[in-house]
């Protein structure tokens, strides 16, 4: 593998958890959307699933997004509030099925596979410069 084509692994692995970012920007910010009318579901947290690719052209593998999903394994939780216009006959009301803690945790996890991949394209730069600065000497 060429330095332009570990560039170009990276620069795919920073899209990605780009868009991974995006959808837990979008969970933490929906986190206390509730239904409008008894019964009715709240927000429901996403996943996004990732996927190898394979650029037979290039030879090389590198990461995409496969799926951004409903996470349909985590049950709504059930607060008290007889007053919200959501709330059953029993005065509750369906939440949303996002954890903040755990998407903090997912969102750190995602920055610092976005600043990996950051870090390997700032060393092929300077890998690249190195080069240049050889040949002209």
């Amino acid at each position: 593998m060429d330095l332009i084509q570990a560039m170009e692994v990276a620069a795919k692995g920073m899209q990605a958890q780009g868009v991974r970012m995006r959808v837990i920007s979008e969970n933490i910010a929906n986190s206390s959307t509730t239904g409008q009318a008894p019964g009715e579901n709240p927000y429901q947290r996403q996943l996004v699933t990732f996927k190898n690719i394979m650029d037979r052209q290039a030879g090389i593998k590198h990461v995409e997004v496969d799926k951004i999903l409903k996470d349909a394994d985590t049950d709504f939780s059930l607060k008290y509030d007889p007053d919200h216009p959501a709330a059953n006959d029993k005065g509750y009301v369906m939440m949303p099925n996002v954890n903040s803690l755990v998407e903090m945790m997912d969102m750190r996890e995602a920055q610092r596979s976005y600043e990996a991949n950051l870090g390997i394209i700032d060393m092929t730069r300077s890998m690249l410069n190195r080069a240049i600065d050889l040949l002209r000497s």
